[in-house]
């Protein structure tokens, strides 16, 4: 039996555990629901066998909890193994009651109706570890601990990971992002997230969890607003040592300061029935684009509106020309809409001729050309003007395949709300190879110093190098060789293949911020060149970028090439990328990918013979192609990387830091991800504004959370992730939550998701591509994702004491 344990506050006689609290002491005297000035628990213990070894520990320390902190913020504990007190309405003297219990029926029903009236006054409940076995036949109280252990939980104790989300959680905002403890880690019978509000997940892969292991999302605590009152669950406490831990005392105090109402709580975040996915936009009327163009990119504006684009593909009965020899080879429409939230329409802004409708290239007979990205200029609510990236079909050569990319800036008109093609300011232009398809890039963000981002791809083949790097130097089309990265992405003198980052001015010309990887004037014993608009070199098909509201902080993703496995002759299979990028750098394309991991180099007069593995750390251009600096700046490790076996592949290294690139030796650094076909789609940072009237925003969980996605819907990535502290290049992800419930996936749901931004009232818009390729069908929609689970809990109005002000 636990030892005796007592509330001492206001002088009151201790209630001796295993025995029903005493019913003449003055602490039980606060009338229900709970509340008042002195803030009681009650910690029952019973148990239907024997009782858990971890009760003494337990009891003991959560007595020690009540009396830390401000005076305002203490409790007075109760210990009891007696059921009977959840019959009497001596129950609802307490502000929140702890399960210390084992397993097996451990009320009679009347006690359980007891316990379930408690909790619709507005009760708090808190669960440690074996509670999760209590009252096994009942549906109430399955739902009230949110979870059942499953048969195959390890028995003994190990020392694990555990990544914590919830950054704003009074239980878990002081702990470590990730806590590395010992415990008996139960595993369960049905998962619960998205029916629970998981604020702490064990990291499988740093124990051995047993046959009935969860994957990449196991939850191990949890909160929810339940039948009237608030529940916490926590999987950990399974060992007496727990108890003694600093930072494990510090979540149940956590907990308890919500579950008492001491304190408020968002127990609702990521519940998937909180949240609103509705498309809304209409299909297109046949053979027109009134709604939407073959979507490619959107962007939300200060009113509200959202700006979205269309490539250049028009449906799938809009003529297609391929024949070099015709004019109108690849000619399509790229389209500018906007959705008005206060009219709940879409219509056409305008629309700009591009190359970009399929047509041309060599065997693929595709173009990833057209209207690639938009951007509205920070002061667009006044000047209207508005940024487009883009490929003018007039400035095509059908002689020798080549094409001008461009920015150009244009003026909406606020009268009209049209696009003014005669307003058109050419910020930028380079040349780009279209006889080849791909990697067009397209992505466009400002900073709050109003410099602009652009992404632009590689423009090379995907052919040529059996989807390894691309760094074939043959073939050439008229002197042009299109599968030879090396002369773009790995080019300091070349803008594809780039991040780049200027500044605009009034006049429709740039200046060069400070801080560029180059400034232009650059020179090596090659006499190569370089170019100062580039900030990020090494890229392949970058086709979204952001940057953090916050921070000023630059995420980007981008595609790898297609081979389905690694190579030990050729290295790395295809890795789908990531990146926080703090400052100006070479990101390692087309030399090396994911964490600093080589390719093998290859040149004239024989490509296909394997040369030496690249050395990440000593990068050297030296490709017949290349026009700018032999010396090129070191590949920098990337945050998150994902190949068709899984997510973050890493292999052992020789004495010279070459990857074995066998599989069987391969670990996995991000569990949560798989791939397969891939295509990235990086997304915003979430920044939370508490003075946005708005009640459909995303809640403060999101706050600084990066949403890095995918094209396709499968297994590959839909999630939220946080990043370590600091700006440490290459640093894993701490933490990921799936978003795959939330942003709903599958036919009828956003399958292939183009692009998705936050706007001023904290909703999330989307982009769903369509079901086909370079075209729009009646799939291809804007959608609004928003947050409908309410405030905090409990309401201001029911806070006790101090924290009733905040």
């Amino acid at each position: 039996m636990a030892g005796a344990v007592s509330a001492s506050l206001l002088g009151g006689s201790p209630a001796l555990a295993g025995t029903a609290p005493d019913e003449s002491s003055p602490r039980l005297q606060l009338p229900s629901p709970p509340g008042g000035e002195d803030v009681r628990v009650l910690v029952f213990h019973g148990s239907a066998g024997e009782e858990p070894p971890t009760v003494d520990a337990g009891i003991e320390a959560i007595e020690k909890i009540g009396q830390q902190g401000p005076a305002a913020e203490r409790f007075t504990i109760t210990a009891t193994a007696d059921p009977s007190v959840f019959a009497t309405e001596k129950l609802g003297r307490y502000n929140a009651v702890v399960f210390l219990t084992g397993g097996g029926d451990v009320l009679d029903p009347a006690q359980e109706a007891g316990l379930e009236s408690y909790m619709k006054t507005g009760g708090g409940f808190l669960g440690v570890h074996d509670a999760a076995r209590a009252e096994p036949y009942s549906d109430w109280f399955t739902g009230l601990v949110g979870a059942r252990p499953s048969a195959t939980s390890p028995d003994k104790a190990q020392r694990a990971t555990v990544e914590v989300g919830d950054r704003g959680n009074p239980a878990t905002k002081d702990l470590p992002k990730e806590w590395k403890r010992p415990d008996k880690w139960l595993n369960w019978e049905k998962n619960p997230s998205g029916s629970v509000h998981t604020v702490a997940r064990v990291r499988e892969n740093t124990y051995s969890p047993g046959d009935g292991a969860l994957g990449w999302d196991h939850p191990v605590s949890w909160c929810r607003d339940y039948d009237g009152g608030r529940s916490f669950y926590t999987g950990m406490g399974g060992t007496s040592d727990s108890y003694q831990e600093a930072d494990f005392r510090s979540h149940l105090r956590g907990a308890l300061m919500w579950t008492t109402r001491l304190a408020r709580a968002d127990c609702q975040a990521t519940i998937t029935s909180n949240y609103k996915a509705e498309r809304v936009t209409s299909p297109n009327k046949p053979g027109e684009s009134d709604q939407i163009g073959e979507p490619h990119g959107l962007v939300t504006a200060e009113d509200g509106r959202v700006f979205y684009i269309g490539r250049g593909g028009g449906d799938g009965e809009a003529p297609v020309v391929t024949d070099w020899d015709d004019p109108q080879i690849g000619k399509g429409q790229g389209t500018v809409h906007v959705w008005d939230p206060a009219t709940k329409k879409s219509s056409p802004v305008g629309s700009l001729t591009v190359f970009g409708n399929k047509g041309g290239g060599d065997e693929l007979v595709k173009v990833e050309e057209g209207l690639l990205g938009i951007a509205l200029d920070p002061g667009f609510a006044d000047n209207g003007w508005m940024y487009l990236h883009w490929t003018p079909h007039s400035k095509l050569n059908r002689e020798t395949h080549m094409a001008e990319r461009r920015v150009s800036r244009f003026t909406v008109d606020a009268r009209t709300g049209k696009l003014d093609e005669s307003s058109e300011k050419v910020l930028l232009e380079w040349p780009v190879q279209v006889h080849s398809c791909c990697h067009a890039g397209g992505g466009m963000a400002f900073d709050s110093k109003r410099n602009l981002y652009i992404a632009t791809g590689d423009n090379n083949s995907s052919q040529f190098s059996d989807g390894y790097s691309g760094n074939n130097p043959e073939p050439d089309f008229k002197g042009v060789s299109f599968a030879d990265a090396r002369r773009t992405a790995g080019n300091t003198n070349n803008l594809n293949g780039k991040i780049l980052r200027v500044h605009p001015e009034d006049d429709g010309t740039y200046t060069l911020p400070e801080g560029n990887l180059f400034t232009g004037e650059e020179t090596d014993e090659g006499g190569g060149k370089t170019r100062g608009e580039i900030y990020v070199m090494g890229v392949r098909n970058p086709a979204r970028i952001s940057i953090d509201a916050k921070t000023d902080v630059l995420y980007a993703g981008w595609v790898g090439p297609d081979a389905g496995q690694p190579s030990t002759t050729w290295g790395p299979a295809k890795y789908d990328t990531f990146a926080r990028i703090t400052h100006a750098g070479n990101q390692g394309w087309p030399y090396c990918m994911g964490n600093e991991q080589p390719y093998r180099d290859r040149n004239l007069p024989d490509p296909e013979k394997p040369l030496g593995w690249y050395d990440c750390d000593n990068l050297k251009n030296e490709s017949p192609n290349n026009d700018g600096l032999v010396n090129i700046p070191p590949a920098q490790p990337n945050n998150i990387w994902y190949s068709p076996q899984g997510g973050g592949p890493d292999y052992p290294r020789d004495e010279n830091g070459v990857p074995s690139y066998k599989l069987d030796e391969q670990e996995l650094l991000l569990p949560w991800l798989k791939g397969g076909g891939q295509a990235t789609m990086d997304g915003p940072v979430y920044r939370f504004d508490k003075d946005t009237a708005s009640k459909e925003k995303w809640p403060a969980y999101w706050d600084g959370k990066w949403f890095v996605g995918d094209f396709y819907d499968s297994e590959q990535p839909r999630h939220a992730v946080v990043m370590p502290d600091g700006d440490k290049t290459g640093a894993l992800p701490v933490h990921a939550e799936s978003l795959r419930k939330i942003i709903p996936i599958g036919e009828d749901g956003i399958r292939n998701l183009m692009d998705w931004k936050f706007a001023p009232d904290g909703s999330l818009y989307v982009l769903d591509y369509g079901r086909g390729f370079f075209t729009s069908d009646d799939k291809s929609a804007l959608w609004r994702v928003s947050y409908q689970g309410g405030e905090t809990t409990p309401s201001a109005g029911d806070v006790i004491g101090k924290a009733a002000a905040r």
